[in-house]
C-alpha cells in the first residue's frame, strides 16, 4: 500500500512580495529549499496563516540567501507581503517506509533566514 505523508515543511515563512504578473508559481530561497530538501519544480501546498487560503503551485529557485518567498501569478490574490504562510510537501511512499520516514522541517527565523 502507497500512502501520502508530510515529506518537507516551511513553518512561518513570510510573504516578501506578490507578483501578479507572472505565469505563476511560488519563487523560494534556495537556501530554504535546501534545508527543507524541496526541489525546483516540486508541488507544494501553501497555507496563508493569516486569511486562511490555501494554494497548490510549484517551486521556482529563487536567489540563495535572499530570503524571498514570492507569490507568483495568480497565487498573488492568495496573500500579501507580510503574510505568514506555511510551505507543505508530499510524497508518495510504501505503508512500512513511511512507518519510519522524518520529514524536514524548516522553523525560519527574521528575515526567512535559516
Amino acid at each position: 500500500m502507497q500512502i501520502q505523508i508530510l515529506k518537507s515543511k516551511i513553518h512561518r515563512a513570510v510573504i516578501t512580495e506578490a507578483n501578479l504578473n507572472y505565469v505563476g508559481s511560488l519563487t523560494l530561497d534556495e537556501d530554504l529549499m535546501d534545508a527543507a530538501n524541496l526541489i525546483e519544480n516540486e508541488k507544494i501546498q501553501v497555507v496563508n496563516v493569516n486569511n486562511g487560503e490555501r494554494l497548490e503551485t510549484y517551486i521556482i529557485k529563487g536567489p540563495r540567501g535572499s530570503g524571498v518567498v514570492c507569490l507568483n501569478g495568480p497565487a498573488a490574490r492568495k496573500g500579501a507581503e507580510g503574510d505568514i504562510v506555511i510551505i507543505i510537501s508530499y510524497a508518495l511512499m510504501d505503508f512500512g517506509e513511511a512507518k519510519t520516514f522524518k520529514p524536514m522541517i524548516v522553523f525560519p527565523k527574521e528575515g526567512n533566514r535559516l
